[in-house]
């Protein structure tokens, strides 16, 4: 079965970076698209990134562009979200998700276009 693993949340001052890892299993090939989602309490999950199985295209939401990046390592089969500037409304419990192949990355990131999730990792910035 498909599994997503997630690790590198954690506390940092607003301005400092973070790199979140998800290492993705069960897939028979590597054209599954990617996703990152966060949600805050008392918040809805908000889409923050989507990404083509080749990463051919990757989507930002309005809120993390230009600080978040987000990357694929093929041998390892593990996708990382390298975030900068870190802001204290950043603040939130992150996701990443996948959708099984043939799929298509675009500018609406929504949860229900992804069918597996990892267990989340919070990350927290403080002033």
């Amino acid at each position: 079965q498909v599994q997503l693993v997630e690790s590198g949340g954690g506390s940092v001052q607003a301005g400092g970076s973070l790199n979140l890892s998800c290492v993705v299993s069960g897939f028979t090939t590597t054209s599954y698209c990617t996703g990152w989602f966060r949600q805050a309490p008392g918040k809805e999950r908000e889409g923050v990134t989507c990404s083509s199985g080749q990463y051919v295209s990757t989507y930002y939401a309005d809120s993390v562009q230009g600080r978040f990046f987000v990357s694929r390592d093929n041998t390892k089969n593990t996708h990382y979200l390298q975030m900068n500037n870190l802001k204290p409304e950043d603040t939130a419990m992150y996701y990443c998700a996948a959708m099984a192949p043939p799929c298509t990355a675009g500018p609406r990131i929504q949860s229900k276009w992804f069918s597996n999730w990892g267990q989340g990792t919070q990350v927290t910035v403080s002033s």
